[in-house]
């Protein structure tokens, strides 16, 4: 199992640099391969409110993270224009939820030759996910593609999380990621943002790891109730290591029995 995890969005270096230092430190004694995410921009706010630093100033910043702790970087494309310069620094291009049929999208990240990480759209099943996977395929036959469960909306305001989409993904033949952090969000249900309940993290973490995942997505945050975005359901970054021991025993269990 790998882990993503880092804030979701980069509002500042400094908050940027103490979350991969904790991270870092936590994960190699964890023995836990860790690739760092943060935003740029958030393109998909419920609301007209602060996006992040923007593109070029938060690649300076990744750029800095991979350099400084020698670690992998995610983060966020919105338009198909951005994938290529956002290539030149990040291992993996991500595609939002929100995003995950946009062809053109899929299409320009697929060109970079850069690995892939989709995740489920809300309002999709986890077979329609072979979509994606066959429009970036249709470029790139060899590309690495990772598809990510963030749960699926259940009326208004709530996601729930089907264990077994899992399953489902997996059979299309792509590492599977389980985002526990964005699975707990309450879409537009707080006057206008996004609520969530970060207290129901580790509960959804512990049982996508017991059906089994290849990797975690985590966001964490040093102070999560003044995050810019996602302050509902960020995990506090310095109760990131008892999370990730769970984690990590859970996930040696299941891949013993």
């Amino acid at each position: 199992m790998f882990l993503i995890a880092g804030p979701c969005a980069i509002e500042n270096r400094e908050m940027v640099m103490t979350t991969a230092r904790t991270l870092r430190e936590v994960c190699g004694e964890l023995g836990l391969p860790l690739i760092f995410k943060a935003s740029f921009d958030k393109a998909n706010r419920t609301s007209l409110s602060q996006r992040g630093i923007g593109m070029d100033e938060g690649l300076k910043i990744l750029q800095e993270v991979k350099d400084t702790f020698s670690l992998k970087i995610l983060t966020d494309v919105h338009e198909s224009w951005q994938c290529q310069p956002v290539a030149e620094v990040a291992d993996v291009l991500q595609i939002p939820a929100f995003l995950s049929r946009q062809t053109d999208l899929l299409l320009a990240a697929a060109e970079t030759g850069r690995t892939i990480n989709v995740k489920k759209g809300q309002f999709m099943a986890p077979w329609d996910m072979r979509g994606a996977v066959s429009k970036i395929r249709s470029v790139n036959p060899q590309a690495d593609i990772w598809l990510t469960e963030r749960g699926s909306s259940f009326g208004y305001g709530r996601l729930v999380v089907d264990m077994t989409s899992l399953v489902e993904m997996r059979k299309i033949g792509c590492p599977v990621i389980f985002d526990a952090t964005h699975s707990v969000q309450q879409p537009s249900s707080a006057a206008g943002v996004t609520g969530g309940n970060r207290e129901m993290v580790p509960y959804l973490m512990r049982a996508a790891l017991a059906v089994g995942i290849d990797g975690l997505f985590l966001e964490v945050h040093p102070d999560p109730d003044k995050a810019i975005s996602d302050a509902a359901n960020q995990l506090q970054l310095s109760n990131i290591q008892q999370i990730l021991r769970q984690a990590v025993a859970i996930d040696k269990l299941t891949h013993e029995l």
